[in-house]
């Protein structure tokens, strides 16, 4: 079974996350979405909406699998028995700064492969931070986000 890991905060989880994802899933047999848990930040949504909105929008496929985990990300892939670790690259900025973290991860695990996908162009521009900024400030986030997730932050404004 060819197991991968997308690990990152997903704060929230937007579009380009789930392309990401969905394109992966032509790759793999299953594939651990990973939220890691990082104490240099602060996330705007608690872990269990992340982690809930995740499964709501996956909760049809029994191939993807939400788990947190916290350390180095190449020791929650060995856990969780997965080769390889899925990153969405945006920008030539983006593949620098993965490329360093895939080059120190393949010396301390060889038998994990980083794969890198880039986005679809029409999720190039479409980050995290950004959707959290736009939020901030009341502007419209729907072209960003899944409805599950367009949803949930609404009531989290509540």
């Amino acid at each position: 079974m060819r197991t991968c890991l997308f690990p990152g905060t997903f704060d929230p989880i937007t579009l380009g996350h789930t392309d990401i994802i969905d394109r992966g899933l032509d790759l793999f047999d299953r594939l651990v979405v990973g939220i890691g848990t990082n104490s240099s930040k602060t996330p705007m949504f608690s872990l269990e909406e992340r982690m809930a909105w995740i499964r709501e929008i996956y909760k049809n496929d029994p191939r993807v699998e939400v788990a947190v985990y916290e350390g180095l990300t190449i020791n929650f892939c060995k856990e969780i028995g997965a080769n390889f670790i899925l990153r969405g690259i945006r920008y030539v900025s983006d593949f620098e700064y993965e490329k360093a973290i895939a080059d120190v991860n393949r010396t301390i695990a060889p038998d994990i492969e980083t794969i890198f996908l880039t986005t679809t162009p029409q999720y190039s521009s479409v980050a995290s931070t950004l959707v959290r900024d736009i939020y901030r400030h009341g502007g419209d986030v729907q072209p960003f986000l899944h409805k599950v997730v367009l949803e949930g932050i609404q009531q989290h404004k509540r």
